[in-house]
């Protein structure tokens, strides 16, 4: 069992829709069976929350189901509970450090570093551009899935 754990800063926006198109993909590839996949937020604004709907109105553009989400936050105990701990950009970086302290199994990374260009996935929260967001989302996770398939006994 792969335990992923996908972190933005709210977890309203990219970290869920992460989640769900990840979870659209592996039970498109009949693997839903082989992973646990979550999503949380670095910060405490959004706890409790929903998916913010253009976010939802993406993933359902998309015919990506998503049900009802509640933004959590990122808790020390993730560490040792997920094998990839999945972030947006580098300032969850630097905040899910001060959750969690250090990264000493190498767990913590950006999901753009697995395809060929890394960057951030820039937050639509701020650019309202969820277009965007969500392309960089799915280019991300299907490397990502491509990378387990090749590292990961599936």
């Amino acid at each position: 069992m792969v335990k992923i754990l996908f972190v933005c800063h709210g977890n309203i926006c990219r970290s869920p829709m992460a989640e769900y198109i990840f979870k659209d993909m592996v039970q498109r590839a009949g693997l839903q069976d082989k992973f646990v996949i979550a999503s949380a937020a670095t910060s405490t604004e959004e706890i409790g929350s929903n998916i913010n709907p253009p976010a939802r109105r993406m993933l359902e553009q998309n015919n990506i189901p998503c049900g009802h989400h509640c933004a959590r936050q990122v808790r020390r105990r993730d560490y040792n509970d997920y094998d990839y701990i999945l972030i947006m950009d580098g300032r969850n970086q630097g905040n899910i450090m001060r959750i969690f302290g250090t990264d000493p199994q190498g767990k913590v990374r950006a999901l753009l570093s697995f395809t060929d260009a890394p960057r951030d996935i820039s937050d639509p929260w701020y650019t309202h551009d969820y277009q965007k967001a969500f392309d960089d989302i799915a280019e991300g996770c299907a490397a990502f899935l491509d990378y387990l398939r090749r590292t990961v006994q599936l």
